[in-house]
Formats: C-alpha cells, sequence, structure tokens
C-alpha cells in the first residue's frame, strides 16, 4: 500500500528544518556534531533493525559497497552544511539548498534517463526564486567567512543528491530501515574515522551538547528516514524539491529561537517556495497519472 507521500513530505519538512537550529545551538565541532548525530540515529533504529536482522544475510557485496558510499556521501553532507552555519545565517546557509532540485535533475537524468517537463521546471524556478529572496538580505559585500560558508552548503548539496541518487536505485532492493541504519551508521565511522584522523577531540563535551546531539539525531533525522521510505516511490527531484521547504521552515525557527530578523523580501520568498512547492507535486502527481493511463513507464520509478 502506497503513503501519503504529500503528508511524509510536510512531516520531514518540519522535523529537517530544525537541523540548522540545533546546530546553531552547538558549540562542538561540525564533524563531532554530525558524527553523533548519525551513530545516535543509528542506536535508535536497532529495535526495528533487529526484528529484521535476517535480512543483513541477503546483503550481496555490491550492496554492501553501495550502503558504505552512501553513507560517505551523508557524512560529507552533513560535516560541509554544518561547518557552513557555522560561518553565516540559517538564511544564507538553507538558500544554497534550493539548488539541490536543479542538481538532482542533472544526476536523475544521466543516471536513470528521468525526462521532465517545462510546467515542472518552472514550479522549480518558482520556488527556487523564493529561496533566493529569502536569503538575498543575507548576503553582504566583504564578509568572506559568510562566502565560504555559502560555499560549503552548496558542496553539502552535492553530496546529499548523490546520496539519495544512490538510495533511489538500491532502497527498492533493501528494506529502508535496514538502508537507513546501514547508511547512518556509515556515515557516522566515515566522520569518525575523520575525527580521529584530523585530530579532533570527540569526548569531553557537556551534558548540553550531548543533548544536542541527541535532538540532532531524533528530530532532522526522522526526515532521513521518511525519504528513504519514499524513495520506494517517488525519485530524488520530487525529494529534492520538497526539501525547498526547509529555507522557509529554518528560517520561521531562527526569528523565533535565535531572534535573527526576516525581511518582508523574506516572507515573500517563503512564500513562492511553497508555491513552488505545491505546484510542483501537483504537476509530478498529474505526469504519472497520465503516463499509467497510456501504459508508459512511470518517470516515478
Amino acid at each position: 500500500m502506497k503513503p501519503p507521500v504529500g503528508i511524509l513530505l510536510a512531516i520531514s519538512i518540519i522535523a529537517v528544518s530544525f537541523a540548522a537550529i540545533f546546530v546553531k545551538w552547538s558549540d562542538a565541532p561540525a564533524t563531532v556534531s554530525s558524527m553523533y548525530r548519525m551513530y545516535f540515529a543509528s542506536v535508535l533504529l536497532l529495535p526495528v533493525v533487529w526484528a529484521k536482522k535476517g535480512k543483513f544475510r541477503e546483503l550481496c557485496k555490491e550492496e554492501w559497497l553501495y550502503l558504505s558510499l552512501a553513507g560517505i556521501f551523508l557524512a560529507l553532507h552533513f560535516a560541509l552544511w554544518f561547518g557552513s552555519l557555522k560561518l553565516t545565517t540559517v538564511a544564507s546557509s538553507t538558500i544554497i539548498l534550493s539548488f539541490q532540485p536543479i542538481i538532482a535533475l542533472v544526476g536523475g537524468y544521466f543516471f536513470y534517463k528521468e525526462r521532465t517537463s517545462i510546467s515542472v521546471l518552472m514550479t522549480i524556478g518558482i520556488s527556487i526564486t523564493g529561496a533566493i529572496m529569502i536569503g538575498w538580505g543575507d548576503f553582504g559585500p566583504g564578509n568572506l567567512s559568510a562566502f565560504i560558508g555559502d560555499i560549503l552548503s552548496f558542496f553539502s548539496v552535492i553530496a546529499v543528491v548523490c546520496y539519495l541518487l544512490i538510495g533511489q536505485n538500491k532502497v527498492k532492493k533493501i528494506s529502508h530501515w535496514i538502508y537507513s541504519f546501514c547508511v547512518f551508521f556509515f556515515a557516522g565511522l566515515t566522520l569518525n574515522v575523520y575525527n580521529l584522523a584530523a585530530g579532533v577531540s570527540i569526548v569531553g563535551y557537556d551534558p548540553r551538547e550531548w543533548a544536542i546531539f541527541l535532538l540532532l539525531a531524533i528530530f532532522p533525522t526522522i526526515a532521513h528516514v521518511i525519504f528513504n521510505l519514499l524513495l520506494n516511490y517517488v525519485n530524488t527531484t520530487t525529494i529534492s524539491m520538497s526539501i525547498l521547504g526547509e529555507p522557509v521552515g529554518a528560517t520561521i525557527l531562527s526569528v523565533i529561537l535565535l531572534g535573527e530578523q526576516v525581511t518582508g523580501l523574506q516572507m515573500a520568498g517563503g512564500f513562492f517556495v511553497l508555491l513552488g512547492v505545491f505546484l510542483f507535486l501537483i504537476q509530478r502527481k498529474k505526469m504519472k497519472q497520465l503516463q499509467n493511463s497510456t501504459n508508459h513507464y512511470p518517470i516515478e520509478s
């Protein structure tokens, strides 16, 4: 039975919007907070995974290779994005995420020969315009650290699209619970190796930091579990397009919890982001229904 895709995407957007807030609250290095996020998320999934432990024996060497590769890309995403949040504002960092649907479209075309329509491209353009409006007020001349933060955020987008593209192909062959657990664990292990090699301390943090690590593992990571589940039914571009709601949610939360300021331009941008996401999902649904009615292969596989 197909789950309610729209409702699950809405829940995931709300959950992932908290990630930037928790990172801003943390004083720990980006690679440490992201490492413990992944380790704690793996532990939280253990009860479900234990019930499916027999599935591990069914994994072949090639699947283990892809699981580890997906984990490495996810680790890169978190390390780069968490690092960007240390250098710039929530709005400026999340604005770069608006490039994710474009990169996902390109990746989907080259790896899975996915096609799209002008109307879908237009809805993406609406949301990207809105996302740019949200982050525009935070850009300014002479701010080198913010610029570096933007670059880190952009590379984090490339990393997360690679992670999702792998999942789009492999999650259909593996239980999404097993997939999520393995990828989270490999991501944590990758960050652990980096921290040890770079001499970054992974111990000695106060209780407040450990609480933030746990919050990161619970709330934003719910979104990634949902994304992995939905990859059975939609493609990477759809997931990436929905994530454009994150700048809206993160900006609202940054006002409430961090005291950051929001302008009228940013509020208008939030409206365009949500409008574009809504129109995009409707267009994808219509395209899928049309292809199914004509007995063609669906775009979303």
